[in-house]
């Protein structure tokens, strides 16, 4: 797999009550990823760019909902989220983790 295109496909860890959960009980990470993100390049990224052992992944599609701006209608863009297990032992804090640069 192309070390460029892994690079780009995590996009943003969702910060929420539930991943929060996720991460302190199940060593579990949640993250926002590229939509044509397969689970096998998720898996390449994430122990590429944080180091780390991943068990297995799971992912979902969230459609976006129709929200109204005054008269006008609008939609949210639609996310693609992987949830990520990590090997037991393994320890990953994604806000303090900084990605690594391409060689």
């Amino acid at each position: 797999m192309n070390q460029e295109r892994l690079m780009k496909i995590i996009v943003a860890p969702v910060v929420s009550e539930k991943s929060n959960d996720l991460t302190e009980n199940k060593e579990q990470i949640v993250l926002r990823v590229r939509r044509t993100a397969t689970k096998r390049e998720i898996k390449a990224a994430v122990e590429l760019m944080f180091e780390v052992k991943v068990k297995a992944v799971n992912t979902v599609n969230q459609m976006g909902k129709n929200k109204r701006f005054g008269r006008y209608v609008g939609k949210r863009s639609d996310v693609k989220k992987a949830y990520v297990t990590l090997v037991p032992g393994q320890n990953l804090d994604v806000e303090a983790t900084t990605s690594k640069s391409v060689e």
